[in-house]
C-alpha cells in the first residue's frame, strides 16, 4: 500500500502539471510546434523529479541496482526532452533561440534555461565517461552539474509566465528542489567513502 502511494504521488506530481497546462487558454494562439516544445519542457522538469529518487534507491521496487539503471534510461529521456524543447522553439522562432544561446536575450528566464541545458548535457557526458574518472571526482562533478541544472531549470520555469498553471508549477518545482536536497544529504557525494551511485 505504501509503495503504491509513493508511485502514485510521483506520477501525479509529473502528470498534473502536464494536464493543467493542457487546459491553458494560451494554447489557442500557439502553433503545434510551439506547443510540443513547451510540453517537452514540462516533461523534462517532471523527469528531473524522478532522477534523484531513482538513483538513491528511494522508489519502492527499484532499490539497489534497478534504480540506477532506470536512472540512466530516464537521463537519456531528459536529454531528449531538452533537445525537443530547444529545437521546437528554434523552429518556431530561430532569432529568439539564437539570442538565448548567445546569452543576448533580454529575458532572464532564457539565461537560466540555457545554463540548465548545458549543465544537463555536461552531466550526461560525465555519465558516459564515468569509468574513466576517479569515483569521487565523478560523484562531485556529476552532483554539482545536476544541482546547477535543477536550480537553473526551476528559476527558468518560475520566471516564465506561460501555459503552466501556477499552483502545479510551484509544487513541482518545490518537489524537484526537495528531492535533490534529500538525495544529496543522503548520498553525500563530497565525502570520502560515500555510497557509489
Amino acid at each position: 500500500m505504501r509503495a503504491d502511494l509513493i508511485w502514485a504521488g510521483l506520477v501525479a506530481a509529473i502528470a498534473l502539471p502536464l494536464v493543467a497546462a493542457g487546459f491553458s487558454p494560451l494554447l489557442e494562439w500557439r502553433q503545434p510546434i510551439y506547443i510540443i516544445a513547451g510540453f517537452a519542457g514540462i516533461a523534462g522538469l517532471g523527469l528531473m523529479l524522478a532522477q534523484p529518487l531513482l538513483v538513491a534507491g528511494i522508489m519502492p521496487g527499484l532499490e539497489r541496482f534497478k534504480g540506477p539503471r532506470v536512472h540512466r534510461v530516464v537521463g537519456v529521456l531528459l536529454v531528449l526532452a531538452i533537445v525537443v524543447h530547444v529545437v521546437g522553439l528554434w523552429i518556431f522562432s530561430p532569432p529568439d533561440v539564437v539570442d538565448a544561446l548567445l546569452l543576448r536575450s533580454p529575458t532572464p528566464f532564457s539565461v537560466w534555461g540555457v545554463l540548465a541545458m548545458w549543465a544537463v548535457f555536461a552531466a550526461a557526458l560525465l555519465a558516459v565517461l564515468r569509468r574513466r574518472l576517479r569515483l569521487r571526482v565523478w560523484r562531485m562533478g556529476h552532483s554539482g552539474l545536476v544541482s546547477i541544472a535543477v536550480v537553473g531549470t526551476v528559476l527558468h520555469t518560475i520566471l516564465i509566465q506561460g501555459t503552466m498553471e501556477s499552483i502545479t508549477k510551484f509544487v513541482l518545482c518545490g518537489l524537484v528542489l526537495g528531492a535533490l536536497a534529500l538525495v544529496l544529504a543522503r548520498l553525500r557525494p563530497w565525502q570520502k567513502g560515500a555510497r557509489p551511485r
